[in-house]
């Protein structure tokens, strides 16, 4: 009998798999544990399945997304303005607020008292601060982006686009190139305040679209109401994500510190492969500066 199709993020991962990332994050005495994967993995089921798992086992933790430290609207409506058209679009490397996301974190690692920040992807606006979440003395941070870990592409690799978005609204490769040089000078910091990273790896980009278009699709399988997406709409939105996520599928699986491969149904198709001594921060990074931090 075929299994339900995609059945992980709807149902949940299995708990034998909850509780192995959970057993790797406190192995390693992780303070921030980051979960990193493509769009429509299920990374933030996971976290919120790590965060019950660890309630269980008398541990406070706390779910925290790349996506909660977008730019507001009116910060990226000025980028594009002043930089590209394309970064008024939340989501690339560029067009998160590192400050509030370093900040958060610090302070969460710290055990301060802090808020988490939420966004509003319907209203493209980030939440009011009175809205956020209170947060303190947590044992563990669960934080998942799509690019975490990411690293820049060789400016040479930059030059011809890869798909039609760039292809047509991209054509002198601007847009690209300042997504690029903001992974190599300003999202490494952010990385380094992850002490642990597991990769949800896919079996390619090719997958993405329709990962993507179930999670614009109501529970009954029809699309939504406005504002969600349409197809096409959600088509040309994921080609913003593609040059990076290809570039991940490409070098994270070799400089993750835990992996597990998902089928098509985003499954895992065997056991979380955790490895020593590694981790994908910068490679820019001192190797000597890695190992104070990890001991």
């Amino acid at each position: 009998m075929a299994p339900a199709a995609h059945p992980a993020p709807a149902a949940g991962f299995p708990a034998p798999f909850v509780s192995a990332v959970l057993d790797d994050a406190l192995a390693a005495r992780a303070r921030v544990y980051g979960i990193s994967g493509l769009q429509g993995t299920g990374k933030s089921t996971l976290a919120a399945q790590l965060v019950d798992a660890a309630a269980t086992r008398g541990l406070r933790a706390a779910a925290l997304s790349l996506d909660d430290f977008y730019l507001d609207r009116p910060e990226r409506e000025r980028l594009a303005r002043a930089v590209h058209p394309l970064l008024g679009t939340r989501g690339p490397p560029g067009t998160h607020d590192l400050t509030l996301a370093l900040d958060t974190l610090d302070a969460l690692r710290a055990g301060s008292a802090t808020r988490l920040p939420a966004f509003d992807k319907r209203t493209d606006r980030r939440l009011p601060r009175e809205a956020w979440a209170p947060a303190e003395r947590m044992d563990l941070v669960v934080f998942e982006g799509w690019c975490l870990g990411a690293t820049p592409q060789d400016e040479r690799s930059l030059g011809a686009p890869l798909n039609a978005l760039e292809r047509n609204e991209d054509r002198d490769g601007r847009w690209r190139r300042y997504c690029n040089t903001a992974l190599a000078q300003a999202y490494p910091t952010l990385w380094q305040r992850i002490d642990r990273l597991l990769f949800l790896q896919p079996p390619g980009f090719e997958v993405v679209p329709g990962w993507r278009w179930e999670q614009e699709c109501a529970p009954a399988g029809v699309p939504p109401t406005a504002p969600g997406m349409t197809r096409p709409t959600l088509e040309r939105f994921v080609q913003h994500f593609e040059r990076v996520s290809r570039e991940l599928l490409r070098t994270l699986p070799e400089r993750a510190d835990a992996i597990v491969a998902l089928d098509g149904a985003r499954v895992p198709t065997g056991a979380l492969i955790t490895r020593q001594g590694r981790h994908p921060r910068s490679r820019a990074r001192p190797e000597s500066d890695v190992t104070r931090r990890r001991t």
